[in-house]
């Protein structure tokens, strides 16, 4: 037990001091810190955006001040000005004392239209505050001509909303669901990059132990079972670790700007009415999608003898992975598919997928214990077989060829 202990904390030690996990836990805190504080930092770089100067002729002579209403609604950081002569107007724009000229025409009793012109059009924000204001103005003048009150013209585009009422008792409502919709995407997420990058990890260390031929004095010491599984368990507390930083600092983050109605993540990561069951799965179905990819990876793993094959050999484990997303990535919006409802129960999709299930639906329980079981005994097949594999695996060196150096494995851990 103590050479457990002892390869399990090396493993852990010698990656949490890497510098690919320094690298990449930096760049995702940065990345939490920025997507969670988008808004003021939007805001920070544009508050010293000076006010868009914009020249308007007015071609009709008397639709300047009803245009110019309109556009201070759509932008108040635009300011235009009546002028008479264009040509001059454009002359103001190249010599960048302007940022534009608007025409605007139109014949009596017919739809307005305009001209807007400037040095190029990169800002494409500024054309299409123009043309929500020329709309806006059309509007204003047609509603005159019908002669429409102001709430008959609001009543005319006001949304059609339909009240939706469930039968089933235990369906959740609409809120329900849109929280528990960002709570899978999240848990997908995390599924899927925790798997491909911890899994892979866990491939690529034994293929390095292996060709630098540390596996031949290691297995002297400690049982290539005991190896397997404390780099299981050594990789398991390197993503616990990282998971926990990005958590408190994505929470922290979150928490500063949780009462900014204009942030992106105040609606998306509004928890308050998931059920304290859909928190409990994720963690369970998180750690059971681990170690069931980490197991299969370990076994892979020690079946290659160069760096340069790893990717090759977990290629088809990775394919799984992203098939078991996608398909979880489809279920969002049609989660009670029978496609849906079959695959949750496969093993290798079924952490994704039966997740996907549980936070959208109201999924039986003898549903999720099944999947469960099916989980587990999956898994201890996989520790089992992998473990022989793993016995055998790390005596095989040369050119890597997957399904012989399984057979060749299997046939050496018997001896």
């Amino acid at each position: 037990m103590n050479r457990f202990m002892i390869m399990l904390f090396h493993t852990y030690k010698s990656k949490i001091l890497s510098k690919s996990f320094l690298i990449s836990t930096m760049v995702t805190v940065l990345f939490l810190v920025g997507f969670t504080n988008m808004n003021s930092i939007i805001s920070a770089f544009n508050s010293d955006d000076k006010e868009k100067e914009v020249a308007v002729v007015d071609e009709t002579d008397q639709y300047f001040e009803l245009f110019s209403t309109q556009l201070k609604q759509a932008d108040r950081d635009i300011t235009v000005t009546k002028v008479d002569d264009e040509t001059q107007a454009e002359k103001e724009v190249k010599d960048e004392k302007s940022d534009g000229v608007f025409i605007l025409s139109g014949a009596e009793g017919e739809k307005l239209t305009g001209t807007l012109k400037a040095m190029d059009f990169s800002d494409s924000e500024l054309a299409s505050k123009f043309e929500q204001a020329l709309q806006q103005t059309n509007m204003a003048l047609q509603t005159a001509q019908l002669n429409l009150s102001q709430e008959e013209l609001n009543s005319l585009f006001e949304p059609a909303s339909i009240e939706r009422v469930a039968l089933e008792e235990t369906a959740k409502s609409e809120e329900e669901l849109n929280q528990a919709r960002g709570l899978v995407y999240i848990i997908l997420f995390v599924i899927y990059i925790s798997v491909l990058m911890y899994a892979s990890m866990i491939a690529t260390e034994v293929a390095t132990e292996k060709s630098s031929r540390v596996m031949e004095i290691l297995i002297s010491s400690v049982s290539p079972v005991q190896q397997m599984f404390a780099k299981l368990f050594g990789v398991a507390l390197v993503g616990v670790t990282q998971f926990l930083i990005f958590g408190l600092i994505g929470y922290a983050s979150f928490m500063r700007n949780a009462n900014d109605s204009l942030s992106p993540v105040s609606g998306f990561f509004d928890f308050s009415n998931i059920q304290i069951s859909t928190v409990i799965y994720a963690i369970v179905f998180f750690l059971l999608g681990y170690f069931l990819y980490a197991t299969l990876a370990a076994f892979l793993g020690s079946i290659v003898s160069r760096i340069e094959d790893v990717q090759q050999t977990v290629a088809p484990m990775t394919f799984l992975v992203i098939a078991g997303f996608m398909i979880a990535i489809f279920g969002l919006s049609t989660p009670d598919a029978p496609f849906v409802t079959i695959t949750s129960f496969i093993p290798f999709f079924a952490p994704m997928i039966m997740f996907l299930r549980v936070g959208m639906l109201n999924v039986p329980f003898w549903e999720v214990a099944l999947c469960i079981g099916i989980l587990l005994a999956t898994i201890a097949a996989l520790a089992v077989i992998g473990a022989r594999v793993y016995k055998g695996g790390v005596l095989i060196y040369g050119k890597s060829s997957p399904l012989k150096d399984i057979r060749r494995a299997l046939h050496l851990s018997k001896e």
